[in-house]
């Protein structure tokens, strides 16, 4: 006998779930909440005027890489943890995906000095990552994809934001910091 089963358009093959592990979980949410948090305080301070002049701005690549890297923060936190599999999750991931390659190409533009920096390295590790991730999820091989993601938003996102907060003189430091 033959069994038809109707399923809904873009409903996911498998249950979906939460399913980054725990220690993923609080790590994203953590990072994610406290960047976002750190770059909204930032911006409210340079729109307030309480920073000094941000010549950074000037530069187009500059401006790409903070257009594009600002909504991958939450967006990439959000993606990680929701439900995932349904269409929602895809579109997303997709859009936090290009999101992440604006960034990184960007990031190619940005020199200090004229040369690369050791913050440059973060370039090709999340090209690759991102790459790997798309690959890993058309193959159905979801473990490792999880694992692609999550290590392309704490090397895309995670190391560099650190050293964007941090290091004195970058952007994101003149702006919290004054």
């Amino acid at each position: 006998m033959f069994a038809l089963t109707l399923r809904a358009p873009f409903a996911p093959s498998k249950p979906s779930g939460f399913d980054i592990g725990p220690a993923s979980r609080v790590l994203v949410a953590s990072v994610g909440a406290v960047m976002s948090l750190l770059c909204l305080i930032a911006i409210g301070r340079a729109l307030a005027g309480l920073t000094p002049e941000l010549p950074h701005l000037r530069n187009v690549a500059i401006a790409i890489h903070v257009v594009a890297v600002l909504p991958a923060i939450p967006l990439g936190a959000y993606v990680l943890l929701a439900r995932k599999g349904d269409a929602r999750h895809k579109q997303l991931g997709k859009i936090w995906l290009a999101l992440m390659l604006l960034t990184a190409f960007s990031a190619i533009f940005i020199t200090s000095g004229g040369g690369y920096g050791p913050i440059h390295v973060f370039i090709p590790l999340t090209i690759f990552s991102a790459w790997r991730s798309v690959a890993t999820a058309r193959r159905g091989n979801i473990p490792a994809h999880k694992r692609q993601l999550v290590f392309t938003y704490v090397t895309g996102l995670v190391f560099p934001g650190l050293a964007a907060f941090l290091l004195p003189g970058r952007l994101m430091n003149v702006m919290l910091f004054g």
